[in-house]
């Protein structure tokens, strides 16, 4: 979330998450996969597999935590010095390590000292845990096999300012937590569960750690948000604009759990963004839409909590017609957000002399978590119970392990 902020205060447009720019995909509900994995009572922490790169022809990785024991499925296993870098590659059907030959497709990597801490540094990132080097179609792929609660040690500093208000961190921490272990599996057939952008959730190993998303992340060990007894797809965005979306006015399936909720405030982050009326004519032509020369547009005002042929129940642009010399387009509000990198699709739109300037509210896709909002929630003496049940309907709040 350092990220998002870096961004917002840059004015760059995109979508998600202070935080998260989370361009999240449309949520599913859980896959069997991840049933079977959940239904048992789970003692252990769960173990995560985070793709690090792909289709590598060589890799070079330095031990920190002491002697590392490195070994296929079918070799015998090689010993490897704390603080020696060392290049690993594809010879033939082997892996070529420290100029060793071990045979087989799947290398793992094994600290002595496994811990919380750093285990490997691979380029200028150091990572705990275990690694694994998998042959992939003449190439390899990098693979940090990582206890969840140190995984998100990374994910929540990133996600969200460690300055914020400790109940919005521990209620990050959990929707974190949660939108891992739904998504778990997520790369399968690339040999890993979870990447490391915001396709899945930022993690750039112990380096991002803070101590108060760590105190966050002790308070709330375990704990997951359960829909029919499976971890939700906990989305997060940076901030509603004043209410959060119904998931199915913004990808089109309804999920439970992600219903409309009013925020603190109304018309928050305020944004403007001006589009001349040749680029949006232009734009309309080439898919379809020949409006000529646009004369006017019709949009009703934000409104919230009420749900119209327009907008949405948030007050979210559903559709918007352009009228010019040659015909009239409706447009969707997504189309807008995606075709003029905006903001959110909380907006106003008027035309001022030769272009049309919107005016709107949030940023990020309007699902789930507000982060802003949760922030303010917190302010005002919620707990990170009471944030999480605010933004995620008929959930329960379990420890797991």
């Amino acid at each position: 979330m350092r990220r998002f902020l870096l961004v917002l205060l840059a004015g760059a447009v995109m979508l998600s998450f202070a935080t998260p720019v989370m361009a999240r995909r449309a949520p599913a509900p859980a896959a069997s996969g991840n049933a079977s994995k959940m239904s048992k009572a789970t003692a252990e922490e769960p173990v995560l597999r985070i793709g690090l790169a792909e289709k590598q022809a060589s890799l070079a990785l330095t031990p920190l935590a002491g002697k590392v024991t490195c070994r296929t499925e079918t070799s015998k296993a090689l010993t490897l010095s704390a603080g020696q870098a060392v290049t690993i590659r594809r010879q033939g059907n082997a892996f070529l390590v420290a100029g060793k030959k071990l045979a087989g497709t799947t290398l793992t990597l094994t600290p002595a000292n496994a811990g919380d801490g750093a285990s490997f540094r691979y380029g200028s990132r150091s990572y705990a845990g275990a690694m694994q080097v998998l042959a992939r179609a003449g190439s390899m792929t990098l693979v940090n096999q990582v206890g969840i609660e140190t995984y998100l040690k990374s994910v929540v500093p990133e996600e969200m300012p460690t300055d914020w208000p400790q109940e919005a961190i521990k209620a990050q921490s959990v929707a974190a937590r949660s939108f891992a272990l739904h998504n778990r599996g997520r790369h399968a057939s690339a040999g890993f569960d979870l990447c490391t952008t915001t396709h899945c959730q930022v993690y750039t190993g112990t380096g991002a750690e803070k101590a108060s998303a760590n105190a966050a992340l002790r308070a709330t060990r375990g704990e997951v948000l359960l829909y029919g007894g499976q971890p939700i797809d906990a989305l997060f965005h940076t901030d509603s604009g004043g209410m959060t979306e119904n998931s199915e006015d913004v990808w089109g399936g309804y999920v439970p759990y992600l219903r409309a909720a009013k925020d603190p405030q109304l018309k928050t982050m305020p944004w403007t963004k001006s589009i001349s009326l040749q680029t949006l004519s232009a734009k309309l032509a080439a898919r379809g839409k020949k409006v000529g020369k646009i004369r006017k547009v019709s949009l009703s005002p934000v409104q919230f909590g009420k749900e119209t042929s327009e907008r949405t129940v948030s007050g979210r642009v559903k559709t918007m017609t352009v009228t010019g010399s040659q015909g009239t387009a409706r447009i969707s509000g997504n189309d807008m957000r995606s075709w003029f990198g905006l903001k959110s699709t909380l907006f106003a739109a008027k035309i001022q002399k030769d272009a049309l300037v919107l005016e709107g509210y949030g940023y990020g896709h309007g699902l789930g978590l507000s982060q802003w909002g949760a922030k303010r929630l917190a302010e005002a003496g919620k707990s990170c119970a009471d944030i999480l049940h605010h933004y995620y309907s008929g959930v329960t709040l379990k420890k797991q392990y």
